[in-house]
């Protein structure tokens, strides 16, 4: 990291601090960690709490992408770009604007820095050394199943969790070697606004940068190979969140076939076919925002059978790795790869890892979020993975258009779908589409978690007039199905007796 500013300073300072001191082993940890983003931390400073002798190795900085280039910096991106979305729509609320609102690139990314670094208190190697857990930086490498070597040191362990996550990689694109290209880890050392900016991959980064650059200014294109963007989310709500990028001035070019990337003087060239026509655009700036690689070389896996492949290390339920003594946590192992997810999973390691616990990561009802605006979250299983599981399903379907704090927010584009299983009021998967539905979709997780059917969320009370009450609203629709013809008739005869 090259410091740019004092905030960048204190961000290093905190997370891979010049001239650290490598600490002098103890004889045997109980736990060795290698890795130091969400599930690394989570699970040295757990176990550190509960006494647990801890080490903590890291190759680069403390924090990992979530801190250093994803969820942190990318959310406070987005934050400035949803209010100069705001700025600029302000008329249509009666608030007067003089003259066209501009963004200034430099501050907003300053900003970002500032609470970057704010935030990067939490996870300093000078707080975890306080709580008791040695912290090393290098390449922690087995040597077999209980001694790992980094920074000229060699440390015993009982047990070990591997949580070095993943990095961005690139994909077979035609002439993409041959160009610049940022990825979400170079992303956000961006001095200036590209005036158009490429974006390859409409997955959850490549829609959500697409759309808070173009809200920044940008003329954004975002291609895709397959159909329409957020290929595995339910399609109605991909519609939703395509047709508000396509409002904020993105050019999607989905379906892309035969992308070709190449130089085209300071500019980058990309020759994309999508539907049946053909584009050929020049950009300043090209976000690769599609492909992911696990961090496994250099840890000397092959020494303590550990068995890898190209999704990572292989992991059964328990999160242990086929070596009995190591286990493994976050990106490195999951599908899921979200900070909450290797929280949680985090959490599983230090009870099956030094307690003998018998946690299961397939017991988690994790839930996720693209921070579009509108957002979409969902959690459990959509339409399309019920059907592959054999599993019935009822779907009920809230449009936001009915929501009556939608309305007045002017925010009516999005719904909240609930699949239970057929037959009964057991929740088995949700989709919601909000300006906030990263916050609304927790009701139903809780739900789906403690076995809170769709009948009892129809009875909570939510505060009128809130967005959340599209959940209750979707309750109510579930108990109007229970009204059978026998009870219309009981219900008749009953209305005619005591008349």
């Amino acid at each position: 990291m090259e410091p740019i500013d004092p905030f960048d300073e204190t961000l290093e300072q905190n997370i891979r601090p010049r001239n650290w001191p490598t600490p002098t082993p103890t004889d045997r940890y109980n736990l060795v960690v290698i890795g130091a983003g969400a599930a690394g931390l989570v699970t040295a400073v757990g176990a550190a709490g509960l006494g647990a002798k801890v080490a903590l190795i890291e190759r680069n900085s403390l924090g990992g992408d979530c801190l250093n280039s994803g969820c942190v910096p990318s959310k406070a991106l987005i934050k400035s770009s949803r209010v100069a979305s705001g700025v600029q729509g302000a008329r249509q609320f009666g608030v007067k604007i003089s003259g066209q609102p501009t963004v200034n690139f430099p501050t907003a990314m300053r900003r970002m820095r500032r609470l970057r670094s704010e935030i990067s208190s939490n996870d300093a190697a000078e707080r975890f050394r306080n709580l008791g857990i040695d912290v090393f930086f290098g390449q922690g490498q087995f040597l077999n199943s209980e001694t790992i070597e980094v920074a000229g040191q060699r440390l015993q362990f009982a047990k070990a969790v591997i949580a070095t996550g993943a990095r961005a990689a690139a994909p077979p694109i035609p002439g993409l070697d041959s160009v610049p290209y940022l990825t979400n880890e170079t992303l956000f050392s961006l001095g200036q606004l590209p005036t158009r900016m490429g974006v390859i991959g409409a997955g959850p980064i490549g829609c959500e940068m697409a759309q808070t650059f173009a809200r920044f200014g940008s003329r954004v294109f975002l291609v895709e190979s397959m159909h329409g963007i957020l290929p595995r989310e339910d399609p109605d709500a991909a519609r939703c969140v395509r047709d508000s990028l396509a409002r904020d001035g993105v050019t999607l070019l989905c379906c892309g076939k035969e992308l070709k990337v190449s130089r085209a003087g300071e500019a980058i060239r990309l020759q994309v076919n999508s539907h049946g026509s053909s584009y050929d655009e020049t950009v300043d700036t090209l976000l690769v925002a599609v492909g992911r690689a696990p961090n496994v070389e250099g840890l000397g896996l092959d020494a303590v059978d550990v068995v890898f492949d190209a999704k990572g290390v292989q992991v059964n339920d328990r999160l242990r790795t086929t070596n009995p003594r190591i286990f493994a946590a976050g990106d490195i192992c999951s599908p899921y790869q979200f900070t909450h997810a290797a929280d949680f999973m985090a959490r599983i390691v230090i009870q099956n890892a030094l307690f003998l616990g018998r946690a299961r990561a397939s017991a988690l009802t994790i839930p996720w979020c693209t921070y579009t605006s509108p957002e979409l979250a969902h959690v459990g299983l959509s339409a399309t993975t019920a059907e592959q599981q054999n599993i019935a399903v009822d779907t009920f379907t809230q449009a936001l258009g009915e929501v009556d704090r939608a309305v007045l927010d002017g925010e009516k584009d999005g719904f909240c779908r609930i699949h239970v299983r057929k037959g009964t009021d057991r929740i088995v998967g949700a989709t919601l589409v909000a300006s906030n539905a990263g916050d609304m979709i927790s009701e139903i997780t809780v739900a789906m978690q403690h076995g809170i059917g769709l009948k009892k969320l129809a009875s909570t009370i939510h505060p009128y007039p809130t967005q959340a009450e599209v959940i209750r609203k979707v309750g109510d629709q579930y108990n109007r199905t229970r009204l059978t013809p026998r009870i219309k008739r009981l219900m008749a005869n009953w209305f005619s007796w005591t008349r």
